[in-house]
């Protein structure tokens, strides 16, 4: 891979094996809690302080998992090639944690929170900033509530111009721990497809759109991917 445009696209599956729970379990709830209840912009208008707590609840969890050897794995490739870009459908820290220095988080990221009425966003962990109170801003005169900065479902997800431009472009197009349930994220295969990328695929099950892949490598991503980097490094 090296003298290739790389890109890579995470899903829920990497940051679930460092034990961050995902909606897509059987039940189809996501920590015990309906998605049109936790993760819309109906749900915060109908109920903020539900929503609020429960991202509150995510972002305690965060600091108490760690990155795992997936992550670690995408951060050496990150370093070895001079072009390389990493997108993830995760709101978490994980891949930062893990080493890597540039993300595209196009689902957000539970580390900030919006202002609501200036749309201004603040890096927001400390222990205070962790309580299950509203929170209000620094950048408004009058300060104003705070809410988390997620794309919920019906938003449209960030720096999608600088994705496409990315995945329209590159040589080899890696899919690590994803569904392909939630679109935009889960047509951007297909797209690279399109564009000549090779696509390569690791995740724990087969998805459902596992035919955009050339290449298919099924098993935990904290075991295969490791091994595959070491390979993708030496060819």
């Amino acid at each position: 891979m090296r003298g290739k445009k790389v890109v890579v696209l995470t899903g829920a599956g990497i940051s679930a094996e460092s034990g961050i729970k995902t909606f897509r379990d059987n039940d189809g709830l996501w920590e015990n809690y309906r998605i049109e209840d936790v993760a819309t912009p109906q749900a915060w208008q109908a109920d903020p302080e539900l929503v609020w707590k429960f991202y509150q609840a995510r972002r305690r969890q965060m600091k108490e998992v760690g990155p795992n050897p997936a992550h670690e794995a995408l951060a050496r490739l990150e370093s070895e090639l001079d072009d390389f870009t990493l997108i993830t459908q995760n709101v978490d820290d994980l891949h930062e944690r893990g080493g890597s220095l540039s993300i595209i988080h196009m689902h957000g990221r539970l580390e900030t929170l919006r202002c609501e009425k200036s749309g201004q966003i603040e890096v927001r962990m400390s222990d205070e900033d962790l309580e299950d109170d509203f929170l209000f801003c620094n950048c408004c005169a009058e300060s104003s509530r705070v809410r988390p900065d997620i794309v919920w479902f019906g938003e449209m997800p960030m720096q999608m111009d600088e994705i496409y431009d990315a995945i329209g472009s590159c040589d080899v197009f890696i899919v690590v721990g994803s569904s392909g349930h939630v679109y935009p994220a889960a047509g951007l295969a297909s797209a690279a497809r399109l564009a000549g990328a090779q696509t390569i695929l690791v995740n724990f099950e087969m998805p459902i759109n596992g035919y955009d892949f050339d290449e298919v490598h099924l098993g935990k991503a904290g075991e295969i991917l490791p091994k595959l980097v070491e390979k993708w490094l030496a060819e």
